[in-house]
């Protein structure tokens, strides 16, 4: 939560406006604050509960550390960067036990996401900027939401999504390696790979179907296929080439970013935090608020703010962005203090439950762990 904050703190800095908090370097750490610092420690913190040993939260306890050393100005730049370094690899040894329990495709395809994190932060430790970072970052985040979206709905996905999935992660990690020498056709590579994918998704993903529930499940499925939506905008702005524009720079990250990564984060986190920090948190008609209000805040930036080349809707789609992270979170503080409401019907689509998910926490596929 800290990553988030300060993250979101920088991002209205970015923005040119005013900002709580000022520190000399916290403008430059904004994506990785938000990307490794925040996502990352989600996830990795997600992965070692399903573990269940000790060890396993030495990844996220490292990728936490690192985010708070980014935003202190006293640590080296460089101490940060290799902490960081140091989160992504240990995140990667916490994901070979987990595919070790099955030889699953898609905690192969996890493993490969958090080994695509750790080849970003040590690109970082060597460089200024992130543009040569991003990519692999997008890879990571794209890669590991996606197997999840696999473990969670493999049922109704069929017995070779996670073939399909781990064809998918395979065809980015190439794009990624080609774009080091030919930036270009690499960008265009990993834009095909991601078009592909989201199209893959959108098809067999439960939620094409779930949207027409009520309640907690047309949430969901919103907000995933809203997710899906925005991965494909930032592939086919990809396949325009490296993305050395301003413009489509800011669309790219974006859309990825905040359109696809903290969609799924907003469909699944009254069932994945429950799991994670043993906490309740029921859904409630609310939720819908600050989800609405990211897509809208996305239309805003993406389309008329880096499309159409306009400075106001460019910074005003920025801040309806933070609002709407900050208004989810508070949404989500809020629901869990409240007094639980009546339970909903059970859903058809057991893929998307609270059931569902904990059944993926204990490191075993929903069908696998009924057997």
């Amino acid at each position: 939560m800290f990553a988030l904050l300060a993250g979101l703190d920088a991002g209205l800095l970015l923005l040119g406006l005013d900002a709580p908090v000022t520190t000399e370097r916290l403008p430059d750490v904004h994506g990785m604050l938000l990307v490794l610092g925040f996502v990352g420690t989600l996830i990795s913190l997600e992965r070692a509960t399903a573990l269940g040993r000790p060890y396993g939260f030495i990844a996220p306890a490292l990728l936490g550390a690192g985010a708070v050393l980014l935003v202190t100005d006293p640590v080296p730049l460089i101490v940060a960067k290799w902490m960081l370094v140091a989160g992504a690899a240990g995140f990667v040894l916490l994901c070979v036990p987990l595919w070790r329990r099955q030889y699953d495709a898609a905690l192969l395809t996890q493993l490969l996401g958090a080994a695509l994190a750790l080849a970003g932060a040590l690109i970082w430790t060597g460089q200024d900027t992130l543009t040569r970072v991003i990519p692999w970052l997008i890879g990571f985040v794209v890669l590991t939401i996606a197997a999840e979206r696999v473990e969670l709905a493999r049922i109704t996905m069929g017995p070779g999504a996670g073939i399909r999935l781990l064809f998918h992660a395979w065809a980015v990690t190439g794009a990624l390696v080609v774009g080091l020498v030919l930036p270009d056709v690499g960008a265009i590579l990993l834009g095909l790979a991601l078009l592909s994918l989201a199209g893959w998704l959108v098809v067999h993903d439960v939620a094409r179907r779930t949207i027409r529930a009520t309640g907690v499940t047309r949430y969901m499925a919103a907000c995933i296929l809203a997710g899906y939506v925005w991965l494909g905008v930032a592939a086919v702005v990809l396949l325009l080439g490296e993305p050395t524009g301003q413009a489509a720079y800011d669309a790219v990250i974006h859309a990825v970013f905040l359109g696809y990564t903290f969609s799924m984060i907003m469909a699944h986190a009254t069932t994945i935090l429950p799991a994670v920090l043993r906490i309740r948190l029921p859904y409630r008609p609310a939720f819908w608020v600050p989800a609405a209000l990211l897509q809208v805040a996305l239309i805003v930036r993406v389309w008329f703010g880096d499309g159409l080349g306009m400075p106001v809707a460019w910074q005003t789609g920025g801040v309806l962005g933070v609002a709407a992270l900050l208004l989810f979170f508070a949404t989500a503080a809020t629901s869990a203090l409240l007094p639980q409401a009546p339970a909903e019907k059970p859903s058809a689509a057991r893929e998307t439950t609270p059931d569902a998910v904990s059944h993926t926490a204990s490191g075993f596929s929903p069908r696998e762990r009924d057997e």
